[in-house]
């Protein structure tokens, strides 16, 4: 059975930080890209960042780049999400999420399984 565990959310002012962690257990992790999205009230889930199995590549939604950084630990079987500059618009549930996808994007569908989600914050 995948388990997927988010961890690290909070409540935090503007300009801080945030530091997400994600537990896996049940799937050989290195052979899945892992990624990161968010959801805010009344709108769609969407892709914040991707740490690929293959080479380590990542990308990042456009609104977090030079911000976030996403690395994992294979030996340890988890993905984080640093985040730095925090601004209210990132307010909203944090999902980790696996993907089997050679080389996994920004969609939703392409991942197979998913975290129960982690509240992030940001108050002005």
């Amino acid at each position: 059975q995948v388990q997927l565990v988010e961890s690290g959310g909070g409540l935090v002012q503007a300009g801080g930080s945030l530091r997400l962690s994600c537990a896996a257990s049940g799937l050989t992790f290195s052979r899945y890209s892992m990624g990161w999205f968010r959801q805010a009230p009344g709108k769609e889930r969407e892709f914040v960042a991707v740490n690929r199995r293959v080479g380590g590549s990542t990308s990042y939604a456009d609104s977090v780049k030079g911000r976030f950084t996403i690395s994992r630990d294979n030996a340890k079987n988890t993905v984080s999400l640093q985040m730095n500059s925090l601004k209210p618009e990132d307010t909203g549930v944090y999902y980790c999420a696996a993907s089997s996808s050679y080389y996994a994007g920004p969609g939703i569908n392409e991942y197979n399984y998913w975290g129960q989600g982690t509240q992030v914050t940001v108050s002005s």
